[in-house]
């Protein structure tokens, strides 16, 4: 569904990803494990169009995506769940899953983004008991919870996720653990950038692993946990 070919990315003069390939197939979900600093959120970034390529391709569907904007990008399919989540704070909990779907109802129809948005209720009935509540005023947890429902909306047929995690009570990074193995479940085909290696490594079909924007290391999720460099890295095995 997705493929990447030896992508480059800079920030000015700065490189920030170093000919990085990697492929994610239909209906499965993937792992970018890595340090901070390692190019992860700026490999999402890219592949949602924010940041533009400077060499290489992104090709989704077979289709030759790079330097295509974020609006064109999310027509193609493709929605992500961005970092510390981005939510339109002075919103509504509903307005902000609206908004989420703003580009479909032309073309789905009301009906269809209604029966989305129940689904969205039922993954995460806590957003339906807030419906009128500034996004702003909700929890942490409930705002991620918003981020992924947002995506959602947009009916993509992958979604990126990033650092879903962060800042999460464990049991919050649980639920949120749960709800992407559902969407799974549902056809959705992710690919999740995952500061908690081991809780990414458990959920995840294939992994890569990115150090200073490059991809160092791939493989089944599993195969990978048993790496002694990825358990020393980071899962907290001593030498």
């Amino acid at each position: 569904m997705l493929r990447l070919e030896k992508v480059s990315a800079y920030y000015g003069h700065i490189q920030a990803l170093r000919e990085v390939s990697l492929e994610v197939a239909g209906g499965e979900i993937v792992a970018v494990i890595g340090p901070n600093g390692a190019g992860k959120t700026t490999l999402m970034n890219v592949i949602s169009g924010v940041v533009p390529a400077r060499g290489g391709e992104v090709l989704f569907d077979g289709q030759v995506v790079t330097g295509s904007g974020p609006e064109k990008i999310v027509r193609a399919g493709i929605s992500q769940v961005p970092e510390r989540r981005q939510i339109f704070g002075a919103m509504s909990v509903l307005d902000n899953l609206i908004l989420g779907a703003y580009h479909r109802y032309g073309r789905d129809g009301k009906e269809a983004v209604k029966q989305d948005m129940a689904f969205v209720f039922e993954i995460f009935p806590r957003l339906k008991d807030r419906t009128r509540q500034a996004a702003g005023t909700l929890s942490g947890g409930e705002q991620q919870m918003l981020a992924i429902g947002r995506a959602w909306m947009a009916k993509p047929q992958l979604l990126l996720m990033d650092e879903p995690s962060l800042g999460l009570a464990p049991l919050l990074v649980k639920e949120i653990f749960r709800v992407s193995a559902e969407l799974r479940d549902r056809g959705m085909t992710v690919l999740l950038v995952e500061q908690n290696a081991r809780a990414a490594l458990d959920l995840a079909d294939r992994a890569y692993v990115m150090e200073s924007g490059r991809v160092v290391l791939e493989g089944k999720a599993d195969e990978l946990a048993c790496d002694e460099r990825v358990q020393t890295a980071y899962l907290g095995k001593r030498n």
